[in-house]
């Protein structure tokens, strides 16, 4: 399975980060063709200091579908939606997975 991990940094008002993410951002994902599976771990309330803020996973069967999917319409829009949230950036991985 190929995954996108996209890693989002500690946003300026995580407040909105996480109305947006969850009202918004993840509906666009969802219409995305082929996608298999999305994880996201938002960490939003947490005493310790940390670095990122929300963590997301998915998942795709092979390369071909991922690249079919990211340049579909419902793939571009969601890419463009992030830059409408993500205000303290994010680091994007594609990644093979393998079960042990």
């Amino acid at each position: 399975m190929k995954r996108v991990v996209v890693v989002y940094e500690l946003p300026s008002n995580p407040a909105e980060f996480e109305r947006h993410y969850r009202d918004v951002h993840i509906p666009l994902v969802k219409k995305m063709p082929n996608l298999v599976a999305l994880e996201a771990s938002i960490s939003g309330s947490t005493s310790a200091p940390q670095e990122w803020h929300t963590v997301a996973i998915m998942t795709f069967r092979n390369q071909a579908e991922l690249d079919e999917s990211l340049a579909s319409p419902e793939g571009i829009a969601a890419v463009e939606d992030v830059s409408r949230f993500a205000t303290g950036g994010c680091r994007i991985f594609t990644c093979e997975f393998e079960s042990f």
